[in-house]
């Protein structure tokens, strides 16, 4: 199926909505999710503010495929613990919410041209979870994540973005979760921030307010700064994914624009309607 043809499959699936709004979180340390922080007290702030969605699709730094983008696809997705060397309080966490099964099958063929293939195996990993807790805290709005490819380039996540963009009309929240710095490497616990994490967080927002997504995936260009920012560019990608679902009309709104232990960005950012 073409996507053009999947496009118009979708369009008369589901109702015609309001605009939805785009959400790019730094979801940092997991601990996040059973602490009173900064970040989770903006995370419920949000929350607030956000219509409520028919459905969420979220993009996680924490679902890696290679050569093909998995969409999960279970009716109740499990509550993933991927993490290690945490409070036993933390591995008690639970986000119950319900999967979109026929939405998410419907992504699948949207994603066609992206080797999209269903997954039941998934559910939502800490970088969905530890923040939907706060977004929408009974669990109560359907939820499915799709994963990042590995394989691709920088551009090939825009290009992601681009063809998901169509559900925001749909009453879909895309919603992307990982760190626009993210280099565990040269944390320093209670330190001051790393130069090249200033200088790589204060480039991206620069070039993500001029909307200038081109400089932002071009990998040669960005060159060692993206290297030290990412040694992998797993927490990167998401943020990729939600900036090529926008457009010129957009709004774009940051928040916890701060560098966490020394090298992990904590910068969020909204589009939203003018």
């Amino acid at each position: 199926m073409s996507t053009a043809q999947a496009l118009r499959n979708l369009r008369d699936r589901l109702s015609p909505s309001d605009r939805m709004p785009l959400v790019f979180l730094g979801h940092g340390s997991p601990m996040n999710a059973i602490e009173d922080t900064a970040f989770s007290r903006a995370w419920t702030d949000l929350g607030r503010r956000l219509p409520r969605p028919k459905a969420i699709l979220v993009v996680s730094a924490h679902w890696m495929t290679r050569g093909t983008t998995l969409v999960d696809v279970s009716a109740m997705p499990r509550t993933i613990h991927d993490f290690y060397g945490f409070p036993d309080a933390l591995y008690a966490q639970d986000y119950p919410a319900p999967g979109n099964p026929e939405l998410a099958r419907e992504v699948v063929k949207l994603l066609a041209s992206h080797h999209a293939e269903e997954d039941e195996t998934w559910g939502l990993d800490h970088g969905a979870w530890t923040i939907l807790k706060f977004l929408y805290p009974e669990a109560d709005v359907p939820v499915f994540q799709v994963s990042i490819d590995m394989g691709r380039g920088l551009d090939y996540q825009l290009e992601l973005g681009r063809t998901l963009s169509e559900l925001r009309d749909r009453g879909v929240l895309i919603l992307g979760s990982g760190n626009v710095v993210h280099n565990l490497r040269a944390m320093r616990p209670g330190g001051k921030p790393q130069d090249f994490a200033m200088e790589f967080d204060t480039l991206f927002a620069d070039r993500l307010t001029e909307r200038d997504l081109a400089a932002l995936a071009d990998q040669k260009q960005l060159g060692s700064l993206l290297r030290m920012a990412h040694p992998s560019v797993d927490h990167y990608l998401p943020a990729l994914t939600v900036a090529g679902a926008s457009d010129a009309k957009d709004e774009l709104t940051f928040m916890t624009d701060s560098i966490d232990l020394g090298s992990v960005s904590m910068r969020s950012f909204v589009f939203h309607k003018a």
